[in-house]
This record gives structure tokens, sequence and C-alpha cells, in this order.
């Protein structure tokens, strides 16, 4: 029997790309600077090259210390927002009982939507993955949104022994050709009382979406979305994958807690977020023009005084393998994150009197650190290469002693404080083997630097542009379903 297929009509498709930007165009990425945006931008740019023209030794100077102590401000503050979360467990958990005690009868209708492009290589293991969830089948509705264009993974679902409430969700062409608009699509037509995203590859526990429910019926009412953890199945792959899961491990472990009890926003996942679905249609779905649609919604949500609850659940994901991959991946949600600072710092005095002070410094340190912190890591790095190698009567009339010595240690306090938090997430999930890769932080910095100047690149010439990241690329097979279903973080 062919899988159910579901041609999208051309007025829902116009909405899944120009909804948002319609109802409130300020909170839309596709305008990338508004005219005051552009205006401050040029004025602040001619000042900069006057003054470097004029003067260009102090101001070579004073640039590079206002990048180190940002960098250094910047991860102090993960540092300190991580530590405050490791004295809590804020996670849902849920009693065992609880879920045993679910009848089918009670349980509400919950949609899934998976967003897939050009991933016919892991249909197969979609297919089974996302059949192993412990849900009654006619309350399950899982669309599976394909683009139009996309005939090979159509044709590899079908192909499939689909379960019948599998429905192929055909996403019409369109611009701009990214995974919220995907979703967007799929929530107009979703008919559940909560929705889910996963993406391709992931594997998910199979209890994930009872303990969501019961964990959505033990939450306030303003708190619209649940978090479960992620994390990587194929964590001893290579190097890569190792410096992932660490990065993962102290974020879904610390961070997110951190940032919950600390009352300040929290940018979601990209997967495994859990919505009540009329909130989410409220604060008018996902931004098709951000790459980083996630992150966004998250700082959406919270500015509009909703909550994210985080449940205590796991989807294991397969961890990038390739660095080209990798640098593809990271300079999209880089890119992201600057689309965000850009959208959300429109009328900073209205959104700090919206928010509060402490709440808006937190979004800039975070939203608009993180991009900032990684392009200042390749001019630290070069400064530091710079230092050492040559000598001192090169280096001295160029950049003072004292100056390189507070640059420098800006950069190596900033530096500890980050491989500190890395070897913090195994620590905590038991995986002390992995707690001395954290040493080698300072190398997948890198990485995110030369992946923070392509973003910065893209989002100058094409800044809604989604860069593919290509999966089902590892040697590792992915965990059966009723393994997922025992890990948990030790907490």
């Amino acid at each position: 029997m062919s899988v159910r297929t579901i041609e999208i009509p051309e007025h829902i498709a116009y909405e899944a790309s120009l909804g948002l930007w319609e109802r409130a165009p300020l909170l839309s990425a596709r305008t990338v600077l508004t005219r005051s945006q552009g205006i401050g931008l040029i004025v602040a740019t001619v000042l900069y090259v006057t003054a470097l023209v004029a003067a260009w030794r102090p101001m070579v100077i004073v640039t590079l210390l206002v990048v180190s102590v940002v960098f250094l401000i910047a991860t102090a503050f993960k540092f300190h927002v991580s530590l405050s979360g490791a004295r809590y467990d804020l996670a849902d958990r849920i009693d065992p009982a609880e879920i045993e005690a679910l009848t089918d009868d009670e349980l509400p209708t919950y949609t899934v939507l998976v967003p897939v492009f050009r991933e016919a290589n892991i249909v197969h293991q979609l297919v089974t993955n996302l059949g192993a969830l412990d849900y009654p089948a006619h309350k399950l509705e899982i669309l599976i949104l394909v683009e139009e264009e996309d005939d090979e993974t159509r044709a590899a679902i079908e192909a499939s022994p689909t379960p019948d409430n599998f429905t192929v969700v055909v996403v019409p062409k369109g611009h701009p050709q990214t995974k919220p608009r995907a979703c967007n699509v799929g929530l107009a037509i979703a008919t559940g009382e909560y929705l889910v995203i996963y993406d391709a590859e992931d594997a998910p526990d199979p209890l994930q979406l009872k303990k969501v429910v019961v964990a959505f019926r033990n939450a306030s009412e303003d708190t619209v979305v649940m978090q479960a953890s992620l994390n990587y199945f194929n964590v001893r792959e290579n190097l890569l994958t190792r410096m992932f899961t660490l990065e993962y491990s102290y974020w879904f472990d610390y961070m997110l807690t951190g940032l919950d009890v600390s009352s300040l926003p929290i940018p979601l996942g990209g997967t495994s977020n859990h919505f009540r679905t009329e909130a989410l249609r409220t604060l008018g779905g996902w931004d098709p023009f951000n790459v980083t649609e996630d992150a966004d919604l998250g700082i959406r949500a919270s500015a509009q005084g909703y909550q994210v609850g985080i449940v205590d659940s796991v989807t294991m994901e397969e961890a990038n393998t390739s660095i080209p991959n990798f640098v593809r991946q990271r300079s999209r949600w880089i890119k992201g994150y600057m689309q965000t600072t850009l959208v959300h710092a429109r009328s900073p005095l209205r959104l700090i009197r919206r928010i509060g002070p402490k709440r808006f410094i937190g979004f800039l340190l975070l939203i608009a650190g993180t991009p900032l912190t990684f392009l200042g890591v390749l001019p630290l790095v070069l400064l530091t290469v710079f230092t050492w190698a040559l000598p001192t009567e090169i280096v001295e009339p160029l950049f003072p002693t004292p100056v390189l010595v507070l640059v420098l240690l800006n950069f190596l306090v900033g530096s500890s404080l980050i491989v500190y938090l890395n070897m913090l997430g195994p620590w905590k999930r038991g995986d002390f083997s992995l707690i001395w890769w954290a040493l080698l932080n300072p190398l997948y910095w890198v990485l995110h630097s030369v992946a923070s100047y392509k973003a910065l690149g893209q989002l100058i010439v094409r800044p809604h542009y989604w860069e593919k990241t290509e999966h089902g690329l590892t040697t590792h097979e992915t965990p059966d379903p009723a393994v997922t279903a025992t890990i948990t973080i030790n907490r």
C-alpha cells in the first residue's frame, strides 16, 4: 500500500513563506537591516575606517583590546550561567508509574513534523526510529515534509514499509527554501494538540511523547514548549564527533538549566522541541527567513512572556564526522544567531521595556555574544602565534607589552573557562573517558571561527540561503530504540 501524500494549496504555501513578515515585519529576518540599522552601520563603518587611516596603530590596539574583552565577557557569561544551572535539576522528571497509568483514550493527538531534503539514504532509518515511538498509532500524526523537487526522497519513502499514520506532505517550490518554511506548511495542517520537530536522522526515546504529555500537564499554562536533550550515538567515531558531544552535553545539562533558573531567554534546539500547537500558532510559527529558526522562536516566545520547560528524555542524533560538513552547518547556525540579533535588537528600548534590562543583557551576551566570540577567535589565535613566533624587537614596536599581556590573558582565561565547561558534561553523564578531550576545545573553536567568517560573508550576500547539512555519513549504526529509552542523565 502506497503512503498517503498531500499536495499543499497555494495559499498555505504563501502563508508559510510570508505570513510572519506580513503580520509583524519587524520580527522577520526577511529584511536583514532596517533603515535605521543600515544608516547606523554605515556611519560606524565610516568613522572606524577614518580613525584607522588617521591613526592605524592606536586603532589596531584598541580593536584588539575590545575583541579580547568581549571574548572574555561572553565566555564568562556562559560559565556563570552554566555553573548556576549545575546547582539545579529542572528537567521534568516523569515517574514511570505516571506513564504506565496513561490510557490510549486520554492521550491527546500528537503531530510529528519531519522536514527532509535529499535524505533518501536515511529514509529506512527514519521510518524505523519514528515507528518505534510508544504512542497509539491512531493518535499519532507523522507528517514527512518533502520539498516538491526532491523526487528521490519521495521515491525512497514510497518504497519503504511506512505505517498508516505516515503522510508525505509535498512542500511547493517557493522562496525561501528552508526548514522553517517547510515546518510552517506542516503547522498549517497539523491536527495534534501537541507538536514536535524531529530531524531525519533522529532516534528519540520511544517514551518521549508520553513523557512530554505528563510534563505539560504538570507545567503552568504559560509553558508553551518542552525541550528534550540531544546527544550523539557516534560519539567515538573521530575527534570531531567527540568535540560535538562535549559541547552538547554541557549545553543541555548545564546551560539550558542555568538560563532557566536565571530567567533568561532560552534559544531552542533545532529538534525534539515539543509545542502546544495553538500556542505555537499564536507565536506566528517559525520565521522562514531565519536560518536558525529555533533560536529565534525561543527568543520570541520569551519576549512574549512564555516559558520553556526541559523534559528528561534524550534524542540521539548523528554527530558531524566531516570538517567541511561541520563548517557548512555551523556557518548556518552562526548566521542565524546574527539574524536573530539584528531582528530582536531593532527596537532595543521597546525590547528592554518588554523583557527587562537583565534579560536584554542576557540576550545580547548569548545571541549576539556567540558570533562575536567566534569572530574574535582567529584574530586572537593569530596574535598569540605572532607574539610567540617573532622576536621581541619586532613585536614590541607594534604592540606594547602591557597590551599583549592583557589581550592574551583575556584569551587564555576565556578559553580555559570553556574547556572547563566542556569537561563538566561527560562528568555529569558518567562518560569519564571523554573528559580529557575537552583540552582540545581551542582547536574546535578555530573551526567555529572559520565558520563565523563564512557566516558573516553569507549574511551580506546570501542572507536567507539554507546550507544543507549532509546526514548518513557515519559508519556507526543508529542505536536500537529500546537502548535510547534507557539513556538518562546522572544528576
